[in-house]
């Protein structure tokens, strides 16, 4: 048998660490095993999926060192590798199931499956689909899919029992099928759900061993149903645990920076970075916490993987790259910092900021410095205004960063966009409203052109600075931030 494993991305936002971090164990055990890593993009949400997500995710593996066998950027035998452009594949298996009674079309609206779960967790019961269509008159919903009305296809599962599997690293889990819901494999639009797709793709795409994480376990009965209605055979699978904040809540953008790209343009080293991350999961039978990638290859193995939730400490990241860096000749280091900070390519975003303003040379580093390393240090003084206090200000930041997550291409128009039209929802005059974004993102009253500089900054690290501006503001308590939110939505209306 030849070893295959996958990683499989939604182009749906910044390369999440957590990608990096399933890619790298994935790559790890095929090559350990002398097999192929596949890279294959997850994109049925055609909502939030964009090319440009698409082509940013895979820069930021191939920074990362992480080579793939086969993608949509290089293809392979088993393609196409855009769930997108493989549509026929879906439908034909959901009418397979459909047929044999494993699958049926459910018209239940919105409204009824709101009301079904507020009472089943009145009841104290487990939200989940009660089969209200599956003895659906044939005649009926003939005529009501002819007619166009809208519904989906919904997975059959069993009334009663329970369902056991094993997992590499955890060993045999038993999830009772009550607990399982009928879940939804085509969407009214044609499109399938992650559950049918990751399937037929596993298995047309000879995928042997899926390693995820373990947000995933919940869903495993659904796929077990999925292979055994097909009759194919399952894939080996390993659920690891999710990366962690400090506080041992799963890492999100809200809380802290999670995009491949702020590491990359913080300065740290695409090696560190794999270093570390395989530090997450896995130890090298020496104990020893420095080691390449094809060392941690050739000493590969998942008896050393660990279930336990790992802690994503900048600190200690901070302290591996310092160590990288220490050991570099001095030739190499000058080299690092021409391709971090001087290179063309970010030379070339950053002409059309400084070049009008410019007189001598000398003059660019004052301009850029925020730019190009940490923003200067803020406090609550930092946000004194004549027309604002300090509770618009944090009004004004929460708002923004709420806005930001969910502006799709990240450039100068659509920020623009974004945050004008929140300004005009606001009422506050826009001239005020960019004020304490200037000084969240410079950590000045006046800088190069604000929405310039957010887009040079990328989308995490630009977050990140509204964020810790919030922190010097004093914070916001969880009451504080529903309350927020809550007003935010109103404006959302």
């Amino acid at each position: 048998m030849t070893v295959r494993t996958r990683v499989a991305p939604s182009p749906t936002g910044d390369p999440h660490l957590g990608t990096a971090y399933m890619a790298l164990f994935n790559c790890a055990f095929a090559k350990k095993h002398g097999g192929q890593f596949v890279l294959r993009i997850e994109d049925t949400d055609q909502t939030r999926s964009t090319p440009e997500s698409e082509q940013v995710i895979l820069d930021a593996l191939h920074w990362m060192g992480l080579k793939w066998d086969e993608g949509p950027d290089i293809g392979g035998t088993c393609g196409p590798y855009r769930q997108s452009e493989r549509l026929d594949h879906y439908a034909a298996r959901a009418a397979e199931l459909v047929e044999h009674g494993h699958a049926f079309h459910c018209f239940c609206s919105t409204d009824r499956l709101a009301d079904l779960r507020r009472t089943q967790q009145s009841a104290g019961e487990t939200p989940r689909y009660d089969g209200h269509c599956i003895g659906m008159d044939e005649g009926d919903k003939t005529r009501r899919i002819a007619s166009g009305e809208a519904h989906v296809i919904r997975l059959r599962v069993p009334d009663d029992g329970e369902c056991t599997f094993e997992d590499g690293l955890r060993g045999a889990i038993t999830i009772p099928w009550q607990q399982v819901d009928m879940q939804v494999l085509v969407k009214s639009d044609g499109f399938p759900t992650y559950h049918l797709a990751v399937v037929v793709d596993d298995h047309m795409m000879d995928i042997t061993h899926v390693l995820r994480g373990e947000e995933w376990i919940s869903s495993v009965p659904k796929h077990v149903l999925l292979y055994q209605y097909f009759g194919w055979d399952m894939p080996s699978h390993y659920h690891l645990p999710l990366l962690r904040n400090t506080d041992q809540t799963k890492m999100s953008k809200r809380r802290n920076p999670t995009s491949i790209n702020y590491y990359r343009h913080c300065g740290y080293l695409p090696e560190v970075l794999v270093n570390y991350l395989a530090l997450m999961g896995w130890s090298m039978p020496d104990e020893r916490e420095i080691f390449r990638f094809d060392e941690m290859v050739e000493a590969f193995d998942v008896d050393r993987m660990s279930t336990s939730a790992p802690v994503f400490d900048t600190e200690k990241l901070n302290w591996l790259n310092g160590q990288y860096i220490r050991d570099m000749s001095s030739s190499a280091f000058m080299d690092r910092i021409a391709e971090w900070a001087v290179n063309r390519e970010r030379l070339a975003e950053l002409v059309p900021l400084i070049q009008e303003r410019t007189e001598r040379f000398i003059d660019l580093l004052p301009q850029v410095d925020y730019l190009l390393g940490e923003r200067a240090e803020v406090s609550q003084a930092s946000f004194v205004h004549k027309s604002l206090d300090e509770a618009d200000c944090l009004r004004i930041l929460d708002h923004s960063l709420r806005t930001l997550d969910r502006v799709r291409v990240w450039q100068h128009d659509d920020i623009f966009a974004e945050l004008k039209s929140l300004a005009e929802a606001m009422d506050v005059k826009f001239r005020d409203f960019l004020f304490p974004l200037f000084v969240a993102v410079s950590g000045r009253e006046v800088s190069l052109p604000l929405f310039d500089s957010i887009g040079f900054l990328g989308s995490d690290l630009t977050r990140t600075r509204i964020r810790t501006a919030i922190d010097a503001l004093g914070g916001l308590s969880k009451k504080e931030s529903r309350r927020l939110e809550l007003a935010f939505q109103e404006l959302d209306r």
